[in-house]
């Protein structure tokens, strides 16, 4: 169970949405991908040390990029509790987001899937709109995302509920 240093004494962590697995299989095609690219590069240039020192700077630059791409993926997440929900979003190294909006200010939650592959894998777009400034938390590669859209919206629409006979009891 997750749990937030700034979370009130009453609010608990309902559900958490991370990306879909398919993220990894891309950062597995860009490793073989640069297999291709080092193998190229070691029969093209013969064995001597040009062809070793390239290979070796080759390999460090991309594993840089592969750390980075899967830190970006890794780091990206909904936290939903009772009250509030939480986008934390990675843009890129060093660089994060995070938005935060109570379970009242959400106008819509939709979600997407598109072509085949997405169908198949159950994979696609949870967007969540709000009634502030930034009107779209979107995470793309959302995992089930037709069923996280709804638990979602299951989740605002009982605390709607259960402040509305609050709101009629005081009355």
């Amino acid at each position: 169970m997750l749990n937030l240093e700034n979370m009130r004494p009453w609010e608990v962590v309902i559900t958490t949405v991370k990306r879909h697995w398919i993220v990894y299989v891309i950062l597995w095609i860009y490793f073989l991908l640069a297999v291709a690219i080092s193998s190229w590069i070691y029969i093209w240039l013969w064995i001597n040390s040009i062809s070793n020192l390239l290979n070796i700077v080759f390999w460090m630059i991309f594993s840089l990029f592969i750390y980075i791409e899967w830190l970006n993926h890794e780091l990206d997440m909904y936290i939903v509790s009772n009250n509030r929900i939480i986008w934390i979003e990675q843009i890129s190294f060093l660089n994060r987001t995070v938005s935060e909006c109570n379970l009242w200010q959400v106008q819509e939650v939709n979600s997407r899937t598109s072509w085949l592959f997405a169908n198949i894998l159950n994979y696609g777009t949870l967007s969540i709109q709000t009634s502030w400034n930034k009107t779209t938390l979107k995470m793309d590669f959302c995992p089930d995302s037709i069923q996280q859209a709804r638990k979602v919206l299951n989740i605002v629409d009982d605390y709607r509920d259960s402040h509305q006979s609050i709101k009629t009891e005081e009355k």
